[in-house]
């Protein structure tokens, strides 16, 4: 998962037949995760999804790699807001853009579930990387349990298709993530070394998904996530991919 950590994209890139997938802060595959960068903090992301046991010429191929920044840009504490944007290489049409904002558990009151409203999948291409996906997603912490999040999505319907070309630009994310192993930095500051990650995203098109994994923190800016990626519409995506995904966050700013 990328959540405290922040991941970095969400974009759809033309990969043969298929569409890689870039984020802005996630759990896993999805953004289906209420997190929002902090102001002033600079996340560096690096994702790759590669296929397994395969040749080269089946399971549909890797992804491009996506190398992602995200900041965050509000300084409120009950509002915040973040932008990014990705680089998906190699590809004909790299770029893409992503934003989200939002407010945390219990910033308006004790029991208040973090609600946050976003857009990705905002490529420069259109009709081809324009799938323009806009979502909405509350989340809420179960003690002992681990926090959910979930939330419905809509996409631009010339440009996110099932594999017959038919429309396919609406459904529903689901996220999950719990930390294990409680540390502290040299500063004193609390954070998991592990935390484990799922998520799932309805649709027959490039969206549609899922994976399990874990991430482990070398510090509080710095982890490494993997773990395998299923596809709703292998025609669309191919087989299942491998991903792993190095994240790094640098404060511009005293935190």
């Amino acid at each position: 998962m990328k959540g405290s950590l922040a991941k970095s994209i969400l974009a759809g890139l033309v990969l043969k037949s298929g569409l890689a997938l870039a984020t802005p802060t996630t759990t896993y595959w999805t953004p289906a995760c209420t997190d929002v960068q902090p102001f002033g903090v600079l996340h560096i992301g690096m994702d790759s999804y590669t296929t397994v046991f395969e040749k080269a010429d089946d399971g549909g191929g890797d992804f491009p790699t996506d190398y992602g920044l995200t900041m965050g840009v509000l300084p409120l504490e009950k509002v915040q807001m973040e932008i990014g944007m990705d680089l998906m290489e190699p590809s004909d049409d790299p770029l893409f853009f992503n934003a989200k904002i939002g407010s945390p558990e219990g910033a308006w009151f004790p029991s208040a579930p973090a609600v946050n409203i976003g857009l990705f999948n905002v490529g420069t291409r259109q009709d081809v990387t324009d799938q323009n996906v806009a979502y909405l997603m509350i989340g809420k912490t179960l003690p002992y349990l681990g926090r959910i999040h979930a939330g419905p999505y809509f996409g631009n319907r010339s440009t996110l298709l099932d594999s017959d070309g038919n429309p396919e630009s609406k459904g529903f994310m689901i996220g999950y993530d719990r930390g294990f192993l409680p540390t502290r930095d040299a500063a004193g500051n609390e954070f998991n070394r592990i935390l484990v990650g799922a998520d799932y995203a309805s649709g027959e098109n490039a969206i549609g998904g899922g994976g399990v994994g874990f991430s482990y923190f070398f510090s509080r800016d710095i982890s490494l996530l993997t773990g395998p990626v299923w596809f709703n519409s292998p025609e669309i995506n191919g087989d299942w991919k491998w991903t792993i995904q190095l994240d790094i966050n640098v404060a511009t700013s005293n935190r």
